[in-house]
C-alpha cells in the first residue's frame, strides 16, 4: 500500500473520532453549565476549550467564552480544524481520495454524514437544539466506525483505519478526563464532594460509559474508580490500556505485512507497558492532570513515529 493511501486512511479514522469527542465534550460543557457555579475564577465551558487545547485559537477570533459561540466553534466553525465540521469534511475528502480501498458501505457512511451536514449548515441556529446535535454527530461517527468493522477487509488499510481510531481516541480520552483539572482547580475542596460525584458521573454519561461503568464497579462514584476505569481496565472500551493494547496489536499486524518492524512498534510497546504498570496510587501520587498531560504527550511522539515510519514516503 502507498503511503498516500496509508495516510488517507489513517486520518479519515482520526477525524471520525476527534468528531464524536468534539461532540461528547459539548454534551459535558451543556450538562455541568445547568448546575450552580461554584466559583467565578473560570467558567466551565471555558474549561473545555482549556482540554482541548483550543482556548487560545477561541480567544483570539470570539474573545470571552460565551456558550454561543464556542458552540458554533466546536460545531460548525471552519476556521477551526477541529471543529465537527472541519473533521466530517475532511474525513469525507480523504475517503473520496481512497474511494476504492472503501467499501460501498463505509462510503455511503462517510457521504451521507457529509450531505446531512451541509443541510444542517442552512438551518437557522435558532432551530437546533445542542442535544439534537451531538446525537447526530455520535449516530454518524458510530454509523462509520460500524460499516468499517462490518465490511472491510482485515488488511493493512484496516489495520491503519484502526491505528487512527485508536490514537484518536486515547488521546481524547485523556483530555476528557482533564476537563476535571480544569474545572475543579481553583476550589479542590470540592474533591469527594456530592458535585464532584456529579461532574464524574456526567463525564461517564457524555463518554456513553455510565452502564459500563456500574456494572463494572458499581456503588459510589469516586475518583480513584473511574481513573482505574479510564486508565487501566482493559475492559473499559474507551480506556487508555484498550487503546495502548489496540495500537501495539494493529501496528504489530503492519509489521507482519511489511516483514520489519519500525521505532513505532517500541513506542506504542513502552506506552502499553508503563499503562500496564501503573497503579492508580501511584498515578495520583504523580497527580492526575500531570499523567494525563505526559501520556498525551508521549501520544503525539508516537503518532510523529508512525508518520515518519508508514505515512510520509512509500512503504516497503
Amino acid at each position: 500500500m502507498l503511503s498516500r493511501t496509508a495516510d488517507n486512511l489513517y486520518w479519515i479514522a482520526r477525524y471520525m473520532e476527534r468528531a464524536d469527542t468534539v461532540a461528547r465534550l459539548l454534551e459535558v460543557g451543556s450538562r455541568i453549565s445547568l448546575i450552580p457555579s461554584v466559583h467565578g475564577y473560570r467558567s466551565e465551558w471555558d474549561s473545555l476549550l482549556q482540554a482541548t487545547g483550543m482556548a487560545d485559537s477561541f480567544a483570539k477570533k470570539y474573545g470571552d467564552p460565551v456558550q454561543r459561540n464556542i458552540e458554533s466553534f466546536l460545531f460548525f466553525d471552519r476556521d477551526n480544524p477541529s471543529s465537527v465540521a472541519s473533521c466530517f469534511t475532511a474525513a469525507r475528502e480523504n475517503g473520496r481520495i481512497v474511494r476504492t480501498a472503501l467499501t460501498t458501505q463505509v462510503w455511503d457512511a462517510l457521504n451521507t454524514a457529509f450531505q446531512e451536514l451541509k443541510a444542517l449548515e442552512r438551518t437557522p441556529r435558532s432551530e437546533l437544539e445542542l442535544s439534537r446535535l451531538t446525537e447526530w454527530v455520535m449516530r454518524h461517527a458510530a454509523m462509520v466506525r460500524g460499516a468499517i468493522d462490518a465490511t472491510l477487509l482485515r488488511n493493512d488499510g484496516y489495520n491503519f483505519l484502526n491505528i487512527g481510531y485508536y490514537l484518536e481516541r486515547g488521546d481524547n480520552t485523556a483530555r476528557l478526563m482533564d476537563v476535571k483539572y480544569y474545572v475543579l482547580l481553583p476550589r479542590v475542596d470540592f474533591v469527594g464532594s456530592g458535585l464532584d460525584n456529579y461532574q464524574w458521573t456526567t463525564l461517564l454519561r457524555a463518554m456513553g460509559a455510565q452502564r459500563a461503568f456500574h456494572w463494572a464497579y458499581g456503588g459510589e462514584v469516586t475518583a480513584a474508580k473511574i481513573a482505574d476505569f479510564l486508565i487501566l481496565n482493559p475492559q473499559s472500551p474507551r480506556s487508555l490500556a484498550t487503546c495502548s493494547a489496540g495500537l501495539v496489536n494493529h501496528m504489530g499486524r503492519v509489521a507482519k505485512a511489511y516483514g520489519r518492524e519500525t521505532a513505532a512498534q517500541d513506542k506504542a510497546r513502552v506506552l502499553q507497558a508503563e499503562i500496564e504498570g501503573a497503579t492508580v496510587e501511584a498515578i495520583f501520587e504523580e497527580g492526575l492532570h500531570e499523567y494525563l498531560t505526559r501520556f498525551i504527550a508521549e501520544v503525539a511522539v508516537l503518532a510523529q513515529a508512525i508518520n515518519e515510519a508508514y505515512l510520509s514516503g512509500e512503504m516497503r
